[in-house]
C-alpha cells in the first residue's frame, strides 16, 4: 500500500492550506487515516485523525482550525487548514492502517510526507 501525500507549501500566517493523502495498492479496507506532523527538533505527534468507529480525533493544538475529511470511495483524506501559525510548521504525514485482504492483518503505512511553512 502507498500512501501520496501532497498540499505542503509556504503560507504567511493566518492563511490557509489543504492536503490531501490517497492510498493505493491492494485494499479492502481501511481502519485509522490521518495525519501527523513533525517538526524541526520535536517528536512526531498526531494532528488529526479518522479511527475505524468514525470518531474524528484532533490534537488540542489544532481544534477549530483544521478540519480533516475523507473521500471513501477514492481511500483519499484531507485536512484543511485555516488560520496556520507559525507554530504549524512541521513535516505533515499521511498514516492509514490498511487491510489488503479480509482476512489479512492490518498493516500501518506511513506517507512520505509534505513540508508546511508557515511565515510569520
Amino acid at each position: 500500500v502507498q500512501l501520496q501525500a501532497s498540499g505542503g507549501g509556504l503560507v504567511q500566517a493566518g492563511g490557509s492550506l489543504r492536503l490531501s493523502c490517497a492510498a493505493s495498492g491492494s485494499i479492502f479496507s481501511i481502519n485509522d487515516m490521518g495525519w501527523y506532523r513533525q517538526a524541526p527538533g520535536k517528536q512526531r505527534e498526531l494532528v488529526a485523525r479518522f479511527t475505524s468507529g468514525g470518531i474524528t480525533n484532533y490534537a488540542d493544538s489544532v481544534k477549530g482550525r483544521f478540519t480533516i475529511s475523507r473521500d471513501n470511495a477514492k481511500n483519499t483524506v484531507y485536512l484543511q487548514m485555516n488560520s496556520l501559525k507559525v507554530d504549524d510548521t512541521a513535516v505533515y504525514y499521511c498514516n492509514a492502517a490498511v487491510r489488503s485482504t479480509p482476512w489479512g492483518p492490518l498493516v500501518g503505512s506511513w506517507g512520505q510526507g509534505t513540508l508546511v511553512t508557515v511565515s510569520s
